[in-house]
This record gives C-alpha cells, structure tokens and sequence, in this order.
C-alpha cells in the first residue's frame, strides 16, 4: 500500500508526529508540565531510543475484537480511530517511532463480563487502542512490565452509552523509566471509571488527556501510590468538558518515604458553553520522612458560567493523636502506623468496582507498606 507505514498508518501522519518529537525533544523540568518529572535528565546519553515494545494479552475475552498493529490492511474500525492527531510529546514519539502494537474492540450492544488483560513488556516504544462502540461494556486490566525504558501510547474510544471499568497496577520496578499516555474520547451517557495503582520505579508518569465530548459522559478517577527508597510516581492528567452537563471525580492518595517523589497534576478545562458541568479533585499525601516528597497541583480552567467545580489538595504526616489513641490501647507502634496508612488509602481503593481486582491492590498495598515498616 503506497504511503501507508506498517501500522496502517498514513505515512503523513507518523510524518507529523515526528516533526512533533524533533521540534521539542525530550521533555525536561524547564517545561511546566514535566516541572516534577525531568525525564531528559533520566535517560541521560541513552535517549529514547527507537526501540519496539511488546505487548501480550493475558486473557481475550469471546466478544471482543483484537488486531496486531504491526501487520498491514487494518480494518476499518482500526483506521477510523487509530492515531489521532495529537499534541503530546511522548505520545508523537511513541507514534512515529513504533512499529507495533495491539487494537481491540467491543462491537455495539456487546457486554463483557470477562476481564481483558493485557501487559505491555519489554523496552521501547508501543501503541495501544480500545474502541468500545455503542452501549458495548468491559472491564480492562492492564499491567506494566519491567523495562529500562518504555513508552506507551495508548488510545481509549468509548461510544455512546458505552462504559469501561480500567484497572492498571504498576509495580516496583527500581530502575525502570516507564511512560504512558492515555487519550480518551468519551461519548453522549458514556461512563470512564478507572484506578491506577504505583509503587514505583526511578521515574514512571502516567499521563491522561479525557475528553468528554458527549452530554452525561461521566470520567471517574481515582489511584494510590505507595513509593520508598528513591521511587517516583507521577500521574498527570488534563479532563475537558467539552459539553454540558458532563462530570467528572478525581481522587489519588499518596504515602511516600525514604527519598520518594509522588507527583499528581490535575487539570479541569470546562469549554465554553458546557453549562452544567460538575468536576471534583482531590489528592492528599502523607511524607513518611523528611527526604520524601509530594508534588500536588490541581487546576481548574473555566469558560462557562453555570458549572459546579471543585479541588483540594493537602499534604502531611501521620495525625499524632490518631497514633496515640492506638498506642494507648496496646497495638505496637508499626502496626498502628500501618493501619492508619492502610485507612487513608483505602477511601480511593474502595473505588475498584471489580472485587477481584479491588483485593488484588489492597494486597500490593499492604505488602509495600509493610515492607517500609
């Protein structure tokens, strides 16, 4: 196919995206959204490499659709919705620089009650996409391997009345440098709910770019992090209400010690005109000791009049009275400090609609507070 790169892709397009990547190069702290996150100054010499990442899908439920990018003739769901136009750094390299990845989709009216699992693996650089059509539901479940390096783009479509509960847990990975980006585009009674669970790695960032474009599309966020040693976690996410009558929840808990970095940067943008839209963010971190840090920015960006907008954000230490309330009553000390982190993180992971998944991060939870202890 002339013109046409072996994702299917226009070649104009990973064309653009690589003028993109060239233009601006390798975010660093000087750039206000990477001001947290220097991952220029992670890479050092090695760069970004041009590497292709991998992808395995651990369990495919009947139903749901699946495409290798990496071969030719997409299609057409795969060419109507696959690499959008984007403005995001690391998303244009991922697009110009991969050669692979996977696609799935959930037909019309088709419900899922299995889970969708896939990891992404190895170093380099993958492509993801997610279309759900109309009224079509699921529940996905992504991992995040070890790799030096990885970066992942991955594209979310959820139809009219189409609903997507995302599970992602992120392991400690010490060394790793690990880097998402995850567009979405939520449709007319749409419903987005997702948890993200990070325990660390030298530097991992998640970045989501939500765009409610339907009337009662409904985005619901929430994420722990639980980081030691000199692990850094930063989630960064941008949620346009680009109708009225959308809403949208945020809420990330953050316990970090040693010389740990949490990072969470959230921003609100309600368009102009999309009255009656309802947006809430919260982030709270509690610093475990003096080297640790907690990096929280919520933003609000509104154009129109009749909307309902909140955040908050805080940052502190164990309540003291708390902990001597359970001292007095014989609990020894580092057990009482565990069930007190454990209660302020468990509002957000309560959160998890799925039982089986909701546990399986309580249990990471637990074990990576007791290995502070």
């Amino acid at each position: 196919m002339t013109g046409v790169t072996a994702l299917g892709l226009p070649e104009a397009r990973r064309n653009e995206a690589a003028a993109l990547f060239r233009a601006r190069g390798v975010p660093h702290r000087r750039i206000e959204e990477w001001k947290y996150s220097d991952l220029k100054s992670a890479l050092g010499e090695a760069g970004i490499g041009a590497v292709v990442g991998e992808w395995l899908v651990g369990n495919l439920p009947s139903g749901v659709d699946i495409f290798d990018l990496s071969q030719k003739s997409p299609p057409d769901w795969v060419r109507e919705h696959f690499a959008a136009a984007t403005d995001n750094t690391m998303s244009a390299a991922s697009l110009a620089l991969s050669a692979g990845g996977v696609a799935f989709r959930v037909p019309a009216g088709v419900q899922i009650a299995d889970l969708l699992k896939v990891d992404f693996i190895g170093a380099g650089h993958v492509r993801g996409l997610l279309v759900l059509e109309e009224g079509a539901s699921l529940t996905l479940v992504e991992g995040v391997g070890l790799a030096d390096f990885r970066n992942v783009g991955f594209e979310i479509v959820l139809g009219e009345g189409a609903a997507l509960d995302h599970v992602r847990v992120s392991s400690n990975a010490a060394d790793g440098l690990l880097i998402e980006e995850i567009a979405l585009r939520v449709g007319a009674h749409g419903h987005y709910r997702a948890h993200f669970a990070g325990f660390g790695s030298k530097l991992s960032r998640l970045e989501l770019e939500i765009a409610l474009e339907g009337e009662g599309a409904r985005a619901h966020l929430s994420g722990v992090s639980v980081l030691d040693g000199k692990c850094h976690n930063d989630v960064t996410t941008h949620v346009t209400h680009a109708v009225g009558n959308t809403h949208s929840t945020q809420l990330f808990k953050h316990v970090a010690g040693g010389s740990s970095r949490a990072v969470y940067q959230g921003k609100v943008t309600v368009a102009k005109g999309a009255n009656g839209s309802d947006s809430n963010q919260t982030a709270k971190a509690l610093l475990l000791g003096d080297a640790a840090e907690a990096d929280l920015k919520p933003e609000l960006e509104i154009f129109a009049d009749d909307v309902k907008c909140a955040h908050g954000a805080a940052v502190g230490d164990l309540d003291a009275e708390s902990l001597f309330y359970l001292r007095a009553r014989g609990i020894a000390e580092a057990e009482a400090r565990g069930l007190l982190l454990h209660a302020f993180l468990e509002d957000a992971v309560a959160e998890i609609a799925n039982t089986d998944q909701r546990e399986r991060v309580r249990t990471e939870l637990l074990t990576a507070l007791k290995a502070m202890a």
